[in-house]
């Protein structure tokens, strides 16, 4: 795990993974990053973050069960750890800090 702060789509694959709950693997992720954001992110750039995320502590993994629709294959969901709510919060308090400080100056 590293102190280093999060980079914007982390911290857009943090928020996504705390919205979708139960829900939360790769293709989900991507959609609601997509709509909300109007971007065209690819799959592979998903897993990529949460990959890393992954890696520095901020999430946890585990297989779901296979479904019919995914041709007999399993979903990696994903949970945001307490250490990506921090790292979150810390984006947050940082953003909005700066954000106090513009409307003031």
């Amino acid at each position: 795990m590293t102190n280093k702060p999060l980079g914007e789509f982390d911290e857009l694959v943090l928020l996504a993974i705390g919205i979708l709950r139960d829900d939360a693997y790769g293709y989900p992720i991507k959609e609601l990053i997509n709509g909300e954001t109007d971007r065209a992110t690819a799959l592979a750039t998903v897993h990529s973050a949460l990959y890393r995320l992954e890696k520095r502590g901020f999430v946890t993994s585990e297989l779901g069960g296979a479904t019919a629709e995914r041709g007999g294959r399993r979903k990696r969901l994903f949970k945001v750890t307490n250490a990506g709510m921090n790292a979150l919060q810390s984006a947050r308090a940082i953003r909005e800090r700066l954000w106090t400080r513009m409307a003031t100056g």
